[in-house]
């Protein structure tokens, strides 16, 4: 019973925080705001999150359900791994560049809490946020760190004889510069591609690199 009222008041603050989120901007949550929506006062908000920057990561999580629930449509016709690997990039470059300032504070920002066990933690409270994912793609998703992530569908490419074993950390770390790039640009306002655009130009670049290496057409 006592943790199903934890879950109960962190849900509450979540809610009101990824409420700001969308209405502000990430850097219009602060935790007089939070409280107040959620109906408590500040400090019982830190009964249940470490500080500001916890509280404002389980909430930008809540940003990532169109993504994760997109991604088992995306992924259905794959007909191999480094198919499904193109897909699952086209997916998250698409939902990200949407919200590049969400995506950036999820994946990018250096934050003093163990993230792998939020990750977990945010999955428990919001379970329908998951959706109904392929087995091959939970790891991916359950990892925060976005090198881990991205390292896992690399992994898989390995597997199927695509890309040589001793590339992986070249591969992944080359393609995640492309995306990173890209994701700050638009954020910085130094481009103005539409998201469609963004899209299309950071997936030539990522299906330039994986050709690179590819062992077999």
């Amino acid at each position: 019973m006592r943790e199903i009222q934890k879950q109960r008041m962190m849900r509450y603050f979540i809610d009101g925080a990824s409420q700001i989120i969308e209405e502000e901007g990430i850097g219009g949550v602060t935790v007089r705001k939070v409280a107040d929506l959620a109906g408590y006062n500040s400090a019982t908000l830190y009964n249940y999150f470490q500080n500001l920057d916890h509280l404002v990561f389980f909430a930008s999580m809540r940003f990532l359900k169109e993504y994760a629930q997109s991604l088992p449509s995306y992924v259905k016709e794959s007909a191999n791994a480094l198919e499904r690997y193109y897909r699952i990039w086209e997916a998250f470059c698409f939902h990200s560049f949407n919200k590049p300032e969400i995506y950036n504070a999820i994946f990018f920002t250096k934050l003093d809490i163990p993230l792998e066990e939020s990750i977990k933690v945010f999955y428990e409270l919001y379970p329908q946020d998951l959706g109904e994912q392929p087995q091959e793609l939970l790891p991916m998703l359950l990892k925060q760190n976005i090198y881990d992530r991205a390292r896992t569908i690399v992994e898989a490419c390995v597997k199927e004889g695509f890309i040589n074993e001793e590339h992986i950390a070249e591969v992944n770390e080359a393609v995640l510069l492309i995306y990173q790039g890209m994701l700050t640009r638009i954020i910085n306002k130094q481009v103005d591609y539409s998201v469609e655009e963004a899209v299309e130009k950071t997936m030539g670049y990522i299906r330039k690199i994986i050709y690179a290496y590819q062992l077999t057409d």
